[in-house]
């Protein structure tokens, strides 16, 4: 006689239902909290912890770092020490990169081109931005960034993550974790790069989710007519029967998940579902034949070029009219270490109608006040020539003390300037006005109404953030 049948009725069951079959249910509900913390994390945020003053964010990302000393922070006494050796009382023995560390003489080199006040608000910008000056009214520049990276590849991805170490889930992953999205048939995050623009390499884990769910991945679209690779149906299937075919992997997996409550079936499913849905919206989202010749005058001959920076930034637009959360925009090509004049100039004339064009085109369709778009890069140049001064050619190092990037609407006071740098532009000035990277993201998260202490996922053992342990709220910028 078996007198263990309770027992042994248990062992044909998976460890789920045995623990469901405790408690009323409750020992389930502990495992799924083990095995999936994404299931519980994601309902902490069903709504922002605050009334938002952003909806959405595009982020202009200059990949290379743009020299601030040439476009906003304007600094004559540079031009009046042209040639002369960087005072040790202003370097103050601070870190050098390898390029430059080891030459002889750091030769101070003011730009050479001409800076004038624009505007009521009497923003000092150079002559290599005629577009963005006429919208100088409309945006803050604050000068005063930082960052402790000093080379590109920790720089960009403190930028885009807010820590030097690859791994982390970027800016977008973050939002799409806390927000979600607004369009069920667009992803919430979504990336374009420049085509054809040149330099540092740009790598998919700047736009990944990290540790986070995969399905908070930022979105590449492309220039072409396949914009997301692997959406359109294999050759012969159409799309009712693909619909069939999801349906009934959506039942496997949906009995897969009941007995295993696996993570990444959840992405799967939704990824799945998400790239059926995007068969119809994505061809419709990058048709520009609908904009006018009026819209493509503003942003520029290029904005009709697919890939081009131009049209990114009007693709931009869509995608935000359309509820994309967060687009993340890259044009590479301004790590100018050497022929900065001539190369600084080309990345103006590739960029600056176009950004200019955006804000007009937002504020335009009444979009400005709850879009958030930012302009810069990893971080900025010396005011030393790297190398020697030749025939008035010269290159800048990298520069993590300071440097600039300008933020407009979504509750960003337009028309000002934030910050202050010494009058060699190589150190922040006493002022408490020095604005890190962490504060950058944590302002940008409080404008679309998160507490960035609040959004967190519990990983290894932790609980992370976009901000780690850091982070202050720049209110002095906000309306």
């Amino acid at each position: 006689m078996n007198h263990c049948t309770g027992y042994e009725s248990t062992l044909g069951m998976s460890r789920r239902s045995f623990l469901n079959s405790l408690g009323m249910g409750l020992g389930g509900l502990a495992l799924s909290d083990a095995l999936s913390p994404e299931a519980v994390a994601e309902k902490m945020l069903s709504s922002p912890h605050f009334a938002p003053k952003a909806k959405r964010v595009i982020f202009l990302f200059q990949s290379g770092g743009p020299s601030q000393i040439d476009l906003f922070d304007y600094k004559p006494l540079l031009n009046k020490k042209h040639g002369e050796e960087l005072p040790d009382s202003v370097r103050q023995g601070q870190r050098l990169t390898g390029m430059s560390g080891n030459q002889a003489s750091l030769p101070l080199v003011g730009s050479p081109f001409e800076f004038k006040q624009h505007g009521e608000s009497g923003t000092w910008m150079s002559d290599l931005l005629p577009y963005t000056s006429k919208i100088a009214d409309d945006i803050c520049v604050i000068k005063s960034m930082y960052t402790e990276a000093i080379n590109h590849g920790p720089g960009i991805t403190m930028m885009q993550t807010g820590s030097q170490l690859a791994g982390r889930p970027s800016i977008g992953s973050w939002l799409s974790y806390g927000l979600g999205s607004e369009n069920k048939d667009l992803p919430s995050f979504v990336v374009m790069n420049s085509k054809g623009a040149t330099g540092q390499p740009l790598v998919s884990r700047l736009w990944g989710s990290g540790f986070l769910p995969g399905k908070h991945d930022g979105v590449r679209f492309r220039p072409d007519k396949n914009a997301v690779l692997y959406l359109k149906n294999p050759e012969g299937l159409s799309s009712t029967n693909r619909r069939k075919a999801l349906d009934a992997l959506n039942a496997i997996h949906a009995e897969q998940l009941e007995k295993t409550a696996d993570p990444e079936l959840e992405t799967r499913i939704a990824q799945y579902e998400m790239a059926f849905r995007m068969q119809t919206s994505v061809p419709e989202v990058t048709d520009l034949s609908d904009e006018t010749e009026a819209t493509f005058e503003m942003y520029g001959k290029e904005s009709k070029s697919p890939g081009s920076y131009a049209a990114n930034c009007l693709m931009a637009r869509r995608l935000a009219e359309r509820g994309v959360k967060f687009v993340q925009l890259y044009h590479q090509g301004w790590d100018h270490h050497s022929g900065l004049p001539g190369g600084i100039r080309k990345k103006c004339a590739e960029t600056d109608q176009a950004s200019a064009a955006l804000i007009k085109d937002l504020k335009q369709r009444g979009m400005l006040d709850d879009t958030l778009v930012i302009w810069g890069g990893e971080f900025g140049r010396t005011n030393y020539s790297q190398g020697p001064i030749s025939n008035g050619n010269f290159g800048r190092d990298h520069h993590p003390r300071c440097f600039s990037i300008w933020m407009a609407g979504g509750g960003i006071k337009p028309g000002m300037s934030y910050g202050n740098t010494d009058e060699y532009g190589y150190n922040l000035l006493g002022d408490g006005t020095g604005v890190h990277v962490h504060d950058f993201h944590a302002t940008m998260m409080h404008l679309l109404g998160v507490n960035h202490e609040q959004l967190t996922y519990k990983y290894q053992g932790r609980h992370f953030r976009l901000t780690d342990v850091h982070g202050h709220i720049l209110n002095k910028i906000l309306t």
